[in-house]
C-alpha cells in the first residue's frame, strides 16, 4: 500500500510538471501563427473588402487559431478537420437559415446540432465549426445576405489562408510538425533510406 501511495505521488508529480513546463520557442511559434494567420485575414477585409461591406474575418477563426497554432497535435487541429468542419458547419448553417429564418430559438440549436453530427458522421469534427453554423443563423446585416456565398468567402477562403500560413509556421523548426502525420511519414522515409543503404 505504501509502495502504491509513494508511486502515485511519483507519477503526479512528474504529470504536473510535464503539464506546468512552459516551453517559451513553442509560445513564440504560436504567436507568430496566429499573429500572421489572423493579421492577414484582417488586412484583406480593412484594405480589399471595406468598398462592399464584405464580412471576411468571422469570430470562430480566432478559435481555429488556438487550435491549428496552439495545440497543432491535436486530431481536431488538422487541415482536414479544419477545412472540412468549417465548410461543412457554414453549408449547414445557411441552409438552416434559408429554412428557419426568423425563428433564432430554432435555428441557432438547429444549426450547431446538425453541424456537429455532420462533422462526427463525416469526421471532419473542428469545435470551431459549431461557432461558423452559429454565424450564420445569428448575424444580422451583411452574412444573412451573402447566403451560399458565406460558405466560399469567408469560409473557405479564410480557412486556406489559416492553413497556409499553420503549414508554414508549423514546420519551420524541427520540433514543430504539421499536420500530425508528417511526423510520421519523416520517420518511414528514414526506416526507408536505412534499409535501402
Amino acid at each position: 500500500m505504501k509502495k502504491t501511495i509513494k508511486r502515485t505521488f511519483r507519477v503526479s508529480k512528474y504529470v504536473i510538471y510535464k503539464e506546468t513546463l512552459v516551453d517559451y520557442k513553442e509560445h513564440f511559434w504560436s504567436f507568430l501563427g496566429a499573429f500572421f494567420g489572423i493579421g492577414l485575414i484582417a488586412f484583406i477585409q480593412s484594405h480589399s473588402l471595406a468598398e462592399t461591406e464584405n464580412i471576411f474575418l468571422i469570430g470562430s477563426f480566432g478559435a481555429s487559431s488556438v487550435l491549428i497554432y496552439g495545440a497543432i497535435q491535436s486530431p481536431l487541429a488538422q487541415p482536414r478537420n479544419l477545412i472540412g468542419g468549417h465548410v461543412l458547419s457554414a453549408l449547414v448553417g445557411v441552409t438552416v437559415y434559408k429554412l428557419v429564418p426568423d425563428i433564432i430559438w430554432l435555428s441557432a440549436p438547429l444549426a450547431v446540432a446538425f453541424s456537429i453530427v455532420i462533422m462526427q458522421y463525416t469526421k471532419t469534427l473542428h469545435p470551431p465549426g459549431g461557432a461558423t453554423a452559429l454565424i450564420a443563423v445569428s448575424s444580422t446585416g451583411k452574412i444573412p445576405e451573402l447566403g451560399y456565398w458565406y460558405v466560399i468567402s469567408p469560409v473557405l477562403t479564410g480557412c486556406i489562408i489559416l492553413l497556409i500560413v499553420a503549414l508554414f509556421f508549423n514546420n519551420i523548426t524541427r520540433n514543430r510538425s504539421y499536420p500530425s502525420h508528417s511526423r510520421f511519414i519523416r520517420l518511414l522515409k528514414k526506416r526507408h533510406t536505412k534499409h535501402t543503404k
